[in-house]
């Protein structure tokens, strides 16, 4: 009996550590919730800002096709360019979506995503990340 009492007291303390985990998840829930409304608001804005400013480009006459349907699979509607704001945001990968319309659309998209990269990628979601290490230190 006493074997056992001892062998379930260290599987509790082996699972304080889980515990811990457990309870500081459930307490940024909320700042999780509004974390995810920001990024969504932010991606959603410029998703939408990047979709209208591409629609001329797209009806130029002169614009090669691939050029288009290129454009038109990433940016062509508002769900689409949102779809690949969030694959920006979240992948990495954005220059592979940033190259094209920066050397065969317009040069200055370089300053529009570089601000994008910047703000969005960098600041906010390190911001967030701060928040989080807050609340997970608070709990």
């Amino acid at each position: 009996r006493l074997a056992r009492a001892f062998r379930v007291l260290r599987v509790m303390t082996s699972f304080s550590k889980l515990r811990i985990l457990l309870r500081t998840t459930a307490s940024s829930f909320a700042s999780l919730f509004w974390a995810m409304v920001l990024m969504f608001l932010v991606i959603y804005g410029t998703a939408m800002s990047l979709c209208q400013s591409l629609q001329k480009t797209l009806n130029e006459d002169n614009l090669p096709e691939d050029l288009r349907q290129w454009i038109y699979a990433a940016y062509g509607s508002g769900s689409r360019a949102l779809w690949t704001l969030f694959v920006i945001t979240f992948s990495g990968g954005w220059p592979n979506y940033v190259q094209r319309l920066v050397e065969e659309v317009h040069p200055l998209y370089a300053l529009f995503f570089a601000a994008y990269v910047w703000v969005v990628i960098f600041t906010v979601t390190r911001i967030i990340t701060a928040l989080f290490l807050k609340d997970t230190l608070r709990a």
